[in-house]
């Protein structure tokens, strides 16, 4: 057979003009990056960071709006209508405000130096601007400014961000540089500002907020020549070229015709500024805005690429921009070079591993940590070591750990089971011997309540706040130091944290059925609702009875047995999800995303639907956090229920919409819930592939009917990380109704 390939081609031009979409919607639509909405998450309490960075980079580069409250910690919410200018560090979920650290702000007209604290712009600087003149993809966000007429685009490498600004109109055109500005309870200490020469511009910023001693230092690189400039001392007008003052301004100006471009790199650093040009030429050496653009976008198109996830587009945009919330935390904390700096604040150099920050471990500890173990297992060792340094630097592991500094935010020694788990996963890039010291070490401090743990056994709730939450937290951490410690042969320590890792069940009130505090002459705290929360000022952090009873994800099977048994528990776990109540007027805002009394919006939550299990009614697992992914994660603004967290909202989802999450957060156990796709594919180091292929007649059946795996029955309600990391295949039959019987028999439970 002949072909004619003029005609061929002839023809195939023609369907290209007419169908263009439609010619190239697979390859449009096949690279995970297509499917991330940014956006996701940027309303409501979601806290979300919008702008440019990369995967894991310590630069992220986006708007900041008019603080109006704790909706607008992470620097910008959906709901606001004014853009005060660019910062080149963000943080994302967390609750609290700070970072926000160098802002830019192209500007034209009126020269106003200071912020804007008004909707109407009247008072300082700031611009209208119009979401649909908004534009954020995964590396790349863009916006115009309408009271300045300037577009401005925005992407990063690892350490630098790169801004492309479009003047439209040429009216007294100008850069604001203000590094008084942040977010929060960040305010500073100390700026500087240097005019090295008509393009080049350096300093730095000492601020003290939620970290203590914040260090960013900065080099900034002008395309063109400016023309001229003035330094602000706050508001007042400063001769020379040079300023050191707590709140130090400059306005840059240009000359320029209309419709002429502007490109601005600005490198960071915890060290220097010399460092933070060498950042700036070594990863950004020319002003190829697109190509940094393009470089931003393929590191997340691979970085994503390694979990293959196959559903409905709405399904696929929520799934991968969760990942991809998942992947902005912990952040790079280094320089090219090599040099950070270290918790006691001293320069280190010459380390051979990454160093990170921002480890929201009390958080992440439970869902973004092991999701890393399987999706990103090339950085775990980096992680380790890197809170090993901590350990050596300050004394202790990190608790809260945000830019070289110890916050010390919230409970438990939350970075023992990060440690533990991937020491038990089998990762060995780091020094085991001082993992185990650190870790042990966090067990045998003499504050926060430990003190009493070692002398009576609990935390006596008349001596210490928090002490439930305080106490069941330490339980999980001492259980993964067994686990560890076992490992490692070390008998008598195994047991000694055995026995402490069983010590909630003195804090389990057998009449009521609920954890309560414990007074020092052993009563219960009295009078008790399970129903009052009172934020960070009674005996639960950010929680009540109803939701910490159920914190034992180290011994589930115990906590059944102080129940009575499966019914007892499955009735009362039942019973969450239904019972009704209020929590009082002190009440924490981080407990929302609320069905009955359990909160998918707050962390201590997050592993409380997937208990069924361990009682043989895995079907009720299916049905609970099938409705929390439909109902508490959706693809537009607001569509988290609650504080991302530094992506732990996400990688509940992420893991629960695989199919799977680890209740025991040491053990390298995923128990297995109702996946929401319909094919998953884990590329795994060496080559391997873990997939997981669904059956089912209609998207709504939640229910497992049968799993095979490998070609082979498999009956468990759970599966092991060395079983997902060996690859394999399971397909999984899903049914409009329930099949009691998977998972029921005792041998196949978690």
């Amino acid at each position: 057979m002949k072909y004619n390939i003029k005609g061929f081609i002839f023809i195939w031009s023609i369907l290209i003009s007419l169908f263009p979409n439609f010619i190239f919607a697979q390859k449009t639509f096949q690279k995970p990056i297509d499917f991330v909405n940014p956006f996701i998450g940027t309303a409501n309490h979601g806290h979300v960071f919008l702008g440019a960075n990369v995967p894991f980079g310590g630069v992220q580069l986006g708007p900041v709006n008019i603080d109006k409250g704790w909706d607008w910690c992470s620097g910008y919410n959906y709901a606001s209508k004014e853009i005060l200018g660019f910062t080149h560090t963000h943080l994302s979920g967390t609750g609290i405000g700070d970072w926000n650290d160098i802002l830019l702000l192209p500007a034209t007209g009126k020269i106003k130096v200071k912020p804007s604290k008004k909707d109407d712009l009247s008072d300082g600087y700031g611009s209208s601007f119009s979401h649909n003149q908004e534009i954020c993809k995964p590396g790349f966000y863009s916006v115009f400014l309408k009271d300045y007429n300037v577009k401005v685009d925005l992407t990063t490498t690892k350490r630098v961000g790169m801004h492309r600004y479009t003047f439209v109109e040429n009216n007294n055109a100008h850069i604001v540089l203000d590094l008084a500005f942040g977010t929060g309870w960040d305010s500073p200490v100390e700026t500087h500002i240097e005019v090295v020469n008509d393009s080049i511009i350096t300093g730095y910023r000492q601020s003290k907020g939620w970290a203590q001693n914040q260090q960013v230092y900065f080099a900034i690189k002008l395309s063109q020549s400016l023309q001229s400039y003035q330094l602000y001392d706050d508001s007042i007008s400063i001769d020379g070229s040079k300023l050191t003052t707590v709140r130090a301004r400059a306005i840059i100006k240009f000359a320029l015709q209309k419709e002429e471009v502007v490109m601005v790199k600005v490198g960071i650093s915890a060290v220097s500024s010399d460092n933070a040009l060498l950042n700036m030429k070594k990863e950004i050496p020319d002003w190829n805005f697109d190509k940094v653009k393009t470089n931003a976008s393929d590191a997340w198109n691979k970085e994503l690429s390694t979990v293959e996830y196959d559903a409905s587009r709405d399904l696929k945009t929520i799934f991968y921009t969760a990942l991809y919330h998942t992947y902005f935390f912990p952040s790079a904390y280094d320089d090219v070079n090599g040099q950070y700096r270290g918790s006691d604040q001293k320069v280190y150099s010459g380390e051979a591993h990454p160093n990170y920050t921002l480890f929201s471990l009390w958080d992440t500890y439970r869902a973004l940590h092991p999701l890393l173990t399987i999706t990103q297992p090339g950085r775990i060792d980096g992680l380790i070591n890197s809170m090993l340094n901590i350990y050596k630097q300050q004394g202790k592991l990190p608790v809260w750990h945000l830019s070289g500094n110890e916050t010390n935010t919230m409970v438990g020694y939350s970075a023992v089971p990060v440690v533990v788990d991937a020491y038990m996963k089998g990762h060995r890039g780091f020094d085991a011997k001082l993992a185990y010291e650190a870790v042990k070490h966090s067990a045998m401090q003499k504050s926060d309540g430990i003190q009493f743990i070692q002398k009576l056994a609990f935390i006596p709730a008349d001596s210490v706040n928090e002490s439930v939450a305080k106490a069941l937290e330490y339980a999980i951490d001492d259980a993964c130091i067994a686990l560890m410690a076992r490992s490692m042969g070390k008998t008598e320590d195994a047991a000694y944290f055995d026995k402490r890792a069983k010590l909630y069940k003195l804090y389990f009130d057998t009449n009521t059925k609920f954890m309560r505090g414990k007074l020092a002459n052993g009563q219960f705290r009295a009078p008790f609702s399970p129903f009052e929360a009172k934020h960070r000022e009674n005996d639960y952090c950010e929680g009540n009875g109803w939701q910490y009873t159920w914190l034992v994800p180290q011994d589930v099977h115990g906590l059944i047995k102080l129940m009575g048994g499966d019914k007892y528990f499955t009735n009362k776990l039942d019973s969450l999800f239904n019972a009704s109540g209020s929590m009082g007027e002190e009440a924490s805002p981080d407990i929302s995303g609320l069905i009955g009394q359990y909160a998918q919006g707050n962390e201590p939550n997050h592993h409380i639907p997937y208990l069924y299990n361990f009682a043989g009614e895995q079907w009720k697992t299916a049905s609970m956090t099938r409705t929390l992914m439909d109902s508490m994660y959706t693809s537009q603004p607001d569509g988290l229920c609650g504080n991302e967290d530094a992506g732990q909202m996400s990688a509940w989802y992420v893991m629960s919409a695989m199919g799977f999450y680890q209740v025991h957060p040491g053990n390298g156990v995923y128990v297995i819930g109702s996946p929401r796709m319909e094919d998953l594919k884990l590329h795994l180091p060496n080559g391997k592939i873990f997939e997981i292929h669904v059956l089912r007649k209609d998207p709504k059946d939640k229910y497992i009917r049968g799993i095979t795996f490998n070609n082979q029955p498999y009956l468990k309600s759970y599966i092991t990380h060395s079983d997902i990391m060996k690859g394999g295949k399971m397909v999984i039959q899903m049914h409009k109704d329930p099949n009691m019987e998977f998972g029921k028999s005792e041998e196949n439970r978690p």
